[in-house]
C-alpha cells in the first residue's frame, strides 16, 4: 500500500513535462502538415489547450496541466491527419 500511495503522489505531483513535450511535439506536426490553412479550428483549438497548459503549470497545477497538454496533443493530432487528408486529395 504504502508504495501504490507514493506512485499516486508523485503522478499527480509533479509537473507534466512528458505531455506538454507531446503535445508541442504534435502541435508542431500538424503545423507542418498545414493544419493552420487545413484545419484552422483544430489547429488553433489545440494551441489554446496548449497555452491553458501552460498557464496551469506555472499554476502548479499538474493534474489540469496535464489534462489540458493530453486534449492538446490529441486535438492536434486531429488537427494533422485532416490537413494530410485534404493535401492529399
Amino acid at each position: 500500500m504504502p508504495v501504490l500511495c507514493t506512485f499516486l503522489i508523485n503522478a499527480c505531483g509533479s509537473a507534466p513535462v512528458q505531455e506538454m513535450s507531446e503535445a508541442r511535439q504534435a502541435i508542431e506536426a500538424a503545423r507542418v502538415a498545414g493544419a493552420e490553412q487545413y484545419a484552422p479550428e483544430q489547429y488553433g483549438k489545440a494551441r489554446s489547450l496548449l497555452e491553458s497548459a501552460e498557464d496551469m503549470l506555472n499554476n502548479h497545477r499538474f493534474s489540469k496541466a496535464r489534462e489540458s497538454a493530453a486534449l492538446a496533443r490529441d486535438e492536434a493530432i486531429g488537427a494533422r491527419e485532416v490537413a494530410q487528408e485534404v493535401a492529399a486529395e
